[in-house]
C-alpha cells in the first residue's frame, strides 16, 4: 500500500533497522534526561517538571518524501510541515506556543508561496512564528521547532506520554481515519485527467493538503485523565505499537473507524490524519469530558491488555503497516 508522504510503507524490517531502531541507536549515544523531565523518545520532550513543564519538539518535511509538490502547492506543502510539528504538542495535551522555521530550497523556490502556507497554519493553531533560517538546497526542505506548555503545576494534570496505559485502559481515537491516504489515491488517479468532483473527494483532499492538528482534543483529554496519547502521523497500526511498547502493554482493537471515502488498509497504515489515539482507565468521564467542552466525541477502539505481544483487529493479528523511512 502507499502513504501519504508518496513512498511505499517499509514493511516488516527486522528490529535492528529502519527509522525506529536507529532513533534507538542515537538515543543510547545522547544523555539520559535527569529527574523530572523526558527528552528523546517521546511526541515531545518535556522541559522542567513533568507537571507542567515546557514542551519543545521538532519535524521536518522533505519535498518528494514528505509531500508531492505534483500533487500539492507549496502553500500546503508548508502548512502540512507546521502542522506535524504542532501535532506532537496536542499529542502530549500541550497548548500550542511559538514555533521558528528553516527552510532550504532552491532559488527559484517561491518562497511567498511556502510562507502563505506557514503563514496560514501559524493563524488555524494559533502558533506564531517567531523567527527562523533560510538556506540554498537542491530540493525544498522545511524544519519546524514548536513549544507549547501542559499544564500549570498543582492546577491540571501535567504532559501525557506515551509510556503510561495499563492493562484494562479503554482506547480512543479522535476521528476516522484514512483520509489523507485516500485523498493521496485520488490525487494521484487524477494527474493528467479531470480532477474528481463531489464533497466527499473534496473533503479527503483537503484532508491532505491541509490537516489540522487537534490541539482542544488532547488538552481535554489530558485533563479528563488520559494514561496515554500520540497522534497518528505514521498509521495507527504504528503509532499504535509505539505507544504499546513504551506502555509494555498489548492492545485489542475492536473496531478501526474509517472516513467516507477511505478503506480500512488506508485507515491502518495511511498516516498523517493526526487524530490523537487516547488511552485511558475512565472512560465514561473521557466521553462527558469532549462533549461537555463541545467536542465530537472520541470513538472507543479496543483496550489494552497484560501480554504486550497481543497486537489484534476483530480478533486477527494487527497488520504490520505505516511509514517509516528505511535507514541501516
Amino acid at each position: 500500500m502507499t502513504v501519504p508522504n508518496g513512498r511505499d510503507a517499509e514493511r516488516g524490517r527486522p528490529a535492528t533497522r529502519g527509522e525506529f531502531a536507529a532513533l534507538a541507536r542515537i538515543a543510547r549515544r545522547l544523555p539520559a534526561a535527569p529527574d523530572g523531565q523526558v527528552w528523546i523518545g517521546d511526541d515531545a520532550a518535556v522541559l522542567g517538571p513533568v507537571e507542567g513543564g515546557l514542551l519543545f519538539t521538532t519535524d521536518m518535511a522533505v519535498a518528494g518524501v514528505h509531500g508531492d509538490l505534483g500533487l500539492m502547492g507549496l502553500d500546503d506543502f508548508g502548512w502540512r510541515a507546521l502542522t506535524a510539528a504542532i501535532s506532537d504538542i496536542a499529542a502530549m495535551g500541550g497548548r500550542a506556543g511559538h514555533a521558528v522555521v528553516a527552510v532550504a530550497a532552491p532559488p527559484t523556490t517561491d518562497l511567498d508561496r511556502l510562507y502563505d502556507g506557514l503563514a496560514a497554519s501559524s493563524l488555524a493553531h494559533a502558533c506564531p512564528i517567531v523567527g527562523g533560517d533560510l538556506s540554498g538546497c537542491g530540493s525544498v526542505v522545511v524544519a519546524v521547532a514548536a513549544v507549547g506548555t501542559a499544564g500549570p503545576t498543582g492546577t491540571e494534570p501535567g504532559p501525557v506520554l506515551r509510556g503510561g496505559a495499563r492493562p484494562g485502559d479503554s482506547l480512543f481515537v479522535t476521528g476516522p481515519l484514512g483520509a489523507s491516504a485516500a485523498g493521496l489515491r485520488l490525487l494521484r488517479a487524477s494527474v493528467g485527467a479531470e480532477a474528481p468532483a463531489g464533497d466527499e473527494t473534496t473533503a479527503l483532499v483537503q484532508a491532505h493538503r491541509r490537516p489540522l492538528a487537534r490541539l482542544d482534543e488532547g488538552a481535554v483529554a489530558r485533563r479528563a485523565g488520559a494514561s496515554a496519547m500520540i497522534d497518528v502521523s505514521d498509521g495507527l497500526a504504528a503509532d499504535l505499537g509505539h505507544l504499546a511498547d513504551a506502555s509494555r502493554v498489548g492492545v485489542a482493537l475492536d473496531s478501526v473507524p474509517t472516513a467516507p471515502g477511505a478503506t480500512l488498509d488506508e485507515a491502518l497504515g495511511g498516516g498523517e490524519d493526526y487524530e490523537l489515539v487516547i488511552a485511558t482507565p475512565e472512560p465514561d468521564a473521557m466521553v462527558r469530558a469532549f462533549t461537555a467542552a463541545g467536542l465530537r466525541p472520541p470513538a472507543l477502539i479496543g483496550h489494552c491488555v497484560d501480554d504486550p505481544s497481543v497486537r489484534t483487529v476483530a480478533g486477527s493479528p494487527l497488520p504490520v503497516v505505516g511509514w517509516e523511512h528505511p535507514f541501516a
